[in-house]
């Protein structure tokens, strides 16, 4: 691999995937940013080139298996190599399991959890070819901690941490894996969030938010390490959370 990188980042339209983006691109990397809001991701283009960042955007739906196979061969394809995948797409419409909401259930499984196995299984065997690359999770404190409303929401980050433990475990050290467990961070989650009581515990939740910058700063810090070095996991949150 080169100094610069061909990067991917899903969940790039708005919060810690905006950020990772334009922090990854503003280091020198190449960035091909997906998200389902293809406008928003045309913005962050426009600002990304305007620094003289490298950037490229596709709509992506990470629920999606075919699409997301497409977007890593297309790069492939492109640039001869997939350096990092970093995939942060997420959704977190939080309820008490006796709101049984079960369509946001599923919606979290689906983008939670499947989308980061369809992440995996479009980039794992380019990874295996080159010899080397990068998984990036984002996954959630919330892999650590179940809070009241949080159960299904935090089951699919714990999900997402043992399965990307697991694939570090089973590759190769040639391919390097790394989890990001953020705290409260300013972001568009919670606008999902329907049901009234988790609505109003997270306006108080929020209020000690960090920025989205400072996940990027990790994340850019871990793709930055020296080959034979390899940043596993790091939780980062505000210094008011307990």
């Amino acid at each position: 691999m080169t100094d610069t990188k061909i990067i991917i980042v899903t969940g790039a339209s708005s919060g810690i995937g905006e950020a990772v983006a334009e922090r990854l691109a503003a280091d020198g990397h190449h960035v091909i940013a997906g998200a389902r809001r293809k406008d928003r991701l045309e913005q962050l283009a426009g600002r990304v080139t305007g620094q003289g960042g490298s950037i490229e955007v596709h709509a992506l739906d990470v629920t999606d298996r075919a699409s997301v196979a497409a977007l890593v061969d297309a790069a492939v394809a492109a640039h001869g190599r997939v350096d990092v995948i970093v995939n942060n797409a997420g959704v977190m419409p939080l309820s008490r399991l006796d709101a049984l909401l079960v369509d946001q259930w599923d919606q979290m499984i689906d983008v939670n959890v499947r989308g980061l196995l369809n992440g995996i299984a479009a980039t794992l065997p380019h990874f295996q070819r080159q010899g080397a690359g990068h998984f990036i999770t984002v996954a959630s404190i919330g892999a650590h901690e179940v809070v009241p409303t949080g159960a299904v929401y935090c089951a699919t980050k714990y999900a997402a941490w043992a399965i990307t433990e697991g694939l570090r475990l089973e590759l190769d050290p040639s391919i390097r894996v790394t989890t990001i467990s953020p705290g409260v961070v300013e972001s568009e989650l919670a606008q999902t969030i329907t049901d009234t009581t988790a609505a109003e515990a997270m306006r108080g939740y929020r209020a000690d938010a960090i920025p989205p910058a400072a996940i990027a700063r990790a994340i850019a810090y871990a793709i930055g390490e020296p080959a034979d070095v390899d940043v596993n996991e790091m939780v980062i949150r505000p210094t008011r959370q307990r």
